[in-house]
């Protein structure tokens, strides 16, 4: 469970940083529309979000999660700050439920 656990907040913290930085790649491309950008910052991101996403998975199947609860954590890598947030009210609350 402790393994699982901080699998997952490892990469909740990975996603939500290539997450900020795909973010500021957008701005800076459509907003100020700074040319000669890295072309990877996007993918990887997905990679990232991809690995969270099975971690996630494992961590739920393990506390049994509740499928919309599963849901929500696993969209938080989806929206800039989010998934700090959810990372820690689900850390805290896997603590206090497992005694990890």
């Amino acid at each position: 469970m402790a393994s699982a656990l901080l699998r997952y907040r490892v990469l909740a913290y990975a996603t939500g940083i290539w997450l900020l930085v795909l973010t500021a790649e957008m701005v800076a491309k459509y907003i100020f529309s700074v040319d000669n950008l890295p072309t990877w910052i996007a993918i990887v991101h997905g990679w990232v979000y991809f690995v969270y996403l099975i971690l996630t998975i494992d961590l739920a199947v393990k506390v049994r999660w509740p499928a919309g609860r599963t849901v929500g954590t696993l969209l938080a890598g989806t929206i800039p700050f989010l998934s700090f947030f959810v990372e820690h009210w689900r850390t805290q609350q896997v603590k206090k439920d497992f005694g990890v």
